[in-house]
């Protein structure tokens, strides 16, 4: 510490200057090191090693998979073809059937009758036919006997013109009676035709999925069904045209072709996988979805398939293939 005096005028003046601090005054150390203070950057943690991805997720990525349903290509509501009541109904649910094989029977008493009286007519007019051909024989004989008797001088000329005028006649009136046998014969046959549209018949081959009627009602064509009538007796399915309609994305069509395979795996048996392939894509879109719509076919069939079965498609690519 130094001290310095002035005095002047009377005054003295001191003047300190302080001494450094030890304790301020750093003391040397060691050399500062390169190397990175641990406390300044903290060493990150290793990642950790990424789990195995589930089953579901290692399917390959090239295959396309839609989802839709099982439908019948051949499908029918069977209904009478006139209007009548129903009297019998011979299949029940369930049951399979044959082409042309019996499945309700309506009443058909009036129209039976019509028919009786037809063939009543028909019979009829084949015995005119027959009536008309004997005397037409006997005519014949007469006017042979007369030609030979007139040639002869036995007999008059205006009795043997009488005798061909009657036979000219009786082969007119056999081709009448002809005429109406034929006549008869068509009205008879297109009553029975009509008799028969009172039984209604399978269209094809097939399996009954539901039966829409009872013995009692009034059934009648579709066309001339009303509130309080039956249009429909039956609903048979043609179980050998099943097939699977989905809806692809129309951004996605272009992975899909005619005769592509495909695997098939329904809701209810989501453990079998069914070989199947594209019947044809229905050339159209849907414009509200942005989708079209695909058939796809199975390649062996199974009673465990049933209409309206939901299912998931997967179509296998063609490089896959």
């Amino acid at each position: 510490m130094l001290l310095l005096a002035f005095v002047a005028g009377g005054a003295a003046v001191l003047l300190f200057r302080p001494a450094p601090d030890p304790s301020a005054v750093a003391t040397p150390g060691p050399p500062a090191s390169t190397t990175p203070s641990t406390t300044s950057s903290p060493v990150r943690p290793e990642p950790a090693a990424s789990a195995p991805a589930p089953a579901a997720m290692q399917t390959a990525p090239s295959s396309l998979i839609a989802s839709g349903y099982v439908v019948a290509r051949r499908r029918a509501t069977v209904s009478p073809q006139v209007s009548g009541q129903l009297l019998a109904l011979f299949v029940e649910e369930g049951a399979e059937v044959a082409k042309g094989q019996r499945l309700a029977q309506l009443d058909a008493e009036l129209a039976e009758h019509d028919l009786a009286l037809n063939r009543a007519r028909l019979k009829a007019a084949e015995a005119a036919v027959q009536r008309i051909r004997a005397d037409l024989a006997e005519a014949d004989l007469t006017l042979s006997r007369t030609r030979d008797l007139q040639t002869n001088d036995f007999s008059s000329r205006a009795a043997l013109d009488q005798a061909t005028a009657r036979v000219g006649s009786l082969r007119a009136q056999l081709a009448g009676a002809e005429a109406e046998v034929a006549a008869a014969q068509a009205t008879a046959e297109r009553q029975q035709a009509f008799v028969e549209r009172f039984t209604v018949r399978a269209p094809f081959d097939g399996v009954v999925i539901d039966k829409n009627a009872q013995p009692g009602e009034f059934v009648a064509p579709a066309s001339a069904g009303g509130e309080f009538t039956r249009t429909g007796v039956y609903t048979l399915v043609d179980m050998a045209s099943l097939e699977i309609e989905v809806d692809v994305n129309e951004g996605q069509i272009g992975r899909v072709g005619a005769g592509q395979r495909t695997e098939i795996v329904l809701d209810a048996y989501r453990d079998w996988t069914i070989p199947g392939h594209v019947l044809a894509i229905i050339p159209t879109a849907d414009r509200d979805r942005a989708t079209i719509q695909v058939r796809v076919g199975f390649d062996n069939r199974d009673g465990r398939v049933l209409p309206e079965m939901a299912a998931k498609v997967a179509f296998i690519d063609r490089e896959d293939s």
